[in-house]
C-alpha cells in the first residue's frame, strides 16, 4: 500500500508548470490531489483533461478556481480537507510584476507593484502554512515546500520583483524550518533549473535565458517541469525526513557555470 494513501498535497499555483506536473506524479503515487488556482476558461479545457487524468489513477482531486492570495479562499478549501490530513503543501504562485527599474519606460517599477508580488510569491506560503497549523490539517511529518529559481542572487532586466521575492521567500523557509520543526513539519525550498513553464515564457526575452541555460547545463538541455515533480515526489517519502531547512536544487548542475 502506498505511504501516501489518504494524504493529500495542496498544490497552489497547480493548473500548469511545476505545480501540475508535481500534482500529477503525487497522484500517480496515490495521493489526493487540491488545486488552488487561478485561470480563465479558454484554459481550463486542457486543465480538465489533467484533472480527470489523475482521478483515474484512483485518488481523489478537489479543484478551487479561486484566488489563493485571498484570506476567505483560504479558509474555504481548510474547511474542506478533514484534520490531519495533508501531508504536503506546495507553494507554486507565479504572480508578479515584470516592470523594469529603468526611469525612462513608461512604466517603471513602483513600491506597490513589489508589495503584490513579494506577497503572492513568498509570504503567502506563510499564510496558508499558519492556516493549516492553527486548524490542525497538517499530519505528523508533513512536508511544507515552495519553489525558488535561480534569480533569487541573479540579474536580469525585469526581474527585480521576483527576485526580491524569492529572497524573502527563501528567508521565511529557514525560518519555519525551525519554527515548525516542534509540529513535525519540514521545510524546503526546490530550485529548478531553467524550465519553459509559462510563468517563464512571459519573462522578458526568455529565449535567450533558455539558449544560455542549455549551453551552460552539463547535459545540454534545460529542466523539465517532470524532473522537478520528481524531486517533490522524493521530499514527500519517509526516507527525506531529515532533509529540513534546505534549497535543494534540481537543475543537473546548471547553477554551477
Amino acid at each position: 500500500m502506498s505511504e501516501f494513501k489518504k494524504h493529500w498535497a495542496i498544490i497552489l499555483g497547480g493548473s500548469s508548470g511545476l505545480g501540475l506536473a508535481s500534482a500529477k506524479k503525487l497522484a500517480s503515487e496515490g495521493m489526493n490531489i487540491c488545486i488552488v488556482h487561478r485561470d480563465r476558461k479558454r484554459n481550463l479545457i486542457k486543465f480538465e483533461k489533467e484533472v480527470i487524468e489523475m482521478k483515474l489513477q484512483g485518488v481523489l482531486v478537489k479543484t478551487f478556481n479561486k484566488d489563493a492570495l485571498k484570506e476567505s479562499v483560504i479558509n474555504e478549501v481548510v474547511k474542506e480537507l478533514p484534520k490531519q490530513s495533508v501531508k504536503l503543501l506546495l507553494h507554486s504562485i507565479a504572480k508578479g510584476s515584470l516592470k523594469t527599474m529603468d526611469n525612462s519606460q513608461s512604466e517603471k517599477l513602483s513600491k506597490q507593484d513589489l508589495d503584490i508580488t513579494i506577497h503572492a510569491m513568498a509570504t503567502s506560503w506563510y499564510e496558508w502554512t499558519q492556516s493549516l497549523i492553527t486548524k490542525e490539517i497538517f499530519v505528523d511529518r508533513a512536508r511544507n515546500i515552495a519553489f525558488t529559481s535561480e534569480g533569487n542572487s541573479r540579474v536580469w532586466p525585469g526581474y527585480a520583483a521576483v527576485s526580491a521575492a524569492k529572497s524573502v521567500l527563501e528567508a521565511l523557509m529557514r525560518n519555519m524550518a525551525v519554527e515548525l520543526a516542534p509540529f513535525g513539519i519540514t521545510t524546503n525550498c526546490i530550485q529548478a533549473g531553467t524550465t519553459e513553464t509559462p510563468s517563464f515564457l512571459v519573462i522578458p526575452e526568455s529565449e535567450k535565458l533558455a539558449e544560455m541555460a542549455k549551453v551552460r547545463n552539463p547535459f545540454n538541455r534545460l529542466t523539465t517541469p517532470e524532473d522537478v515533480a520528481n524531486a517533490v515526489y522524493l521530499l514527500c517519502k519517509n526516507e527525506a525526513d531529515w532533509i529540513n531547512g534546505s534549497i535543494v536544487k534540481v537543475d543537473g548542475g546548471e547553477s554551477l557555470r
